[in-house]
């Protein structure tokens, strides 16, 4: 029996290392036979010789993926667990090649992996969520791969804007100036993924278009990777109108928080109307995230749980 401590550097790091909800302590017990606890700052490990090495090994090999990666799925630290113990096991993470050099994006929570399977795999997905989860972020980074690999010939980015009256006209300033708060979230992810030379080139060849909702209105998208943004601020007229769009050979994708309805009071959400009538059509998916799909700071899952448990 010996013992041994690993120093973790942070809360947050603890977080990180042990999973949401610790689920990846959970395997790492399993896998080894080490007792594991915290204290002082500590990593604190016991047991028979070769349990604590391996524990030990998987802690710091975790390590060094959590700082180059950020926060670790579980079938990573399945395959980590794997490698020391020295059993055999394949990993298949989901990613998204983006083909901007140095940025490989990938989900990081199985709720994410089926989010990018859905639209990957149906031409309409629904995606509801709390704030942090991926949805718009993953949706720009699949619309990105599929105009890379030529699947689509444009990628159109819509958001209601002003709420969900869009009273545009009211506002100073130009089109842009006027659409520009309401769209920055889509043009952050957007340069995120791409040089900024190339979105600004994109836009003025009209591949990508980021446009508010309104503006939708008597089109018709073909050959199109459609994404509409907090999608739970649209009426159920205007949700009617925005999925009528869709052409030959398009695919949309159309996220929100209903938890975050900003409509006047009796006003149905077009985004849980539209859930609702179209759960059942063929080549429709819906997907729901929630708080352990939150990828943002560890405090922001502590938020939403606080407040969806109303705690005052």
């Amino acid at each position: 029996m010996i013992d041994a401590s690993i120093p973790v550097g942070s809360p947050e790091q603890l977080i990180l290392l042990f999973g949401t909800s610790d689920q990846h302590l959970r395997r790492i017990r399993e896998a080894t036979e080490a007792k594991i606890s915290t204290r002082g700052g500590k990593i604190h490990l016991s047991g028979p010789e070769q349990a604590v090495l391996q524990a030990t090994a998987i802690f710091e090999q975790m390590r060094v993926a959590i700082s180059n990666e950020g926060a670790l799925m579980p079938h990573q630290v399945d395959e980590i667990i794997a490698n020391v113990v020295g059993k055999a096991y394949k990993a298949k993470p989901t990613s998204v090649d983006v083909k901007k050099p140095g940025r490989k994006i990938r989900a990081r929570t199985p709720g994410q992996e089926g989010y990018i399977e859905a639209i990957r795999n149906h031409d309409l997905v629904f995606c509801i969520g709390p704030a942090g989860t991926g949805k718009t972020y993953l949706a720009v980074a699949t619309a990105i791969e599929a105009l890379k690999a030529q699947q689509i010939r444009k990628i159109v980015l819509v958001r209601p804007a002003v709420e969900a009256g869009e009273s545009l006209g009211y506002l100073p300033g130009d089109l842009l100036s006027k659409i520009n708060p309401y769209l920055r979230p889509l043009l952050d992810a957007l340069g995120e993924m791409m040089d900024y030379d190339q979105v600004k080139r994109y836009m003025a060849d009209d591949v990508i278009e980021v446009v508010p909702l309104a503006y939708m209105r008597g089109r018709t998208l073909n050959n199109a990777f459609i994404i509409m943004d907090e999608a739970q601020n649209t009426t159920v007229s205007q949700m009617k109108m925005f999925l009528t769009r869709m052409g030959a050979n398009s695919k949309v994708v159309v996220s929100g928080d209903t938890s975050q309805v900003d409509l006047p009071s009796h006003t149905r959400s077009g985004l849980t109307d539209a859930m609702h009538r179209l759960k059942r059509i063929d080549g429709c998916a819906q997907v729901t995230l929630g708080k352990d799909d939150i990828v943002r700071h560890r405090l922001v899952q502590a938020i939403v749980r606080a407040y969806e448990e109303g705690t005052g």
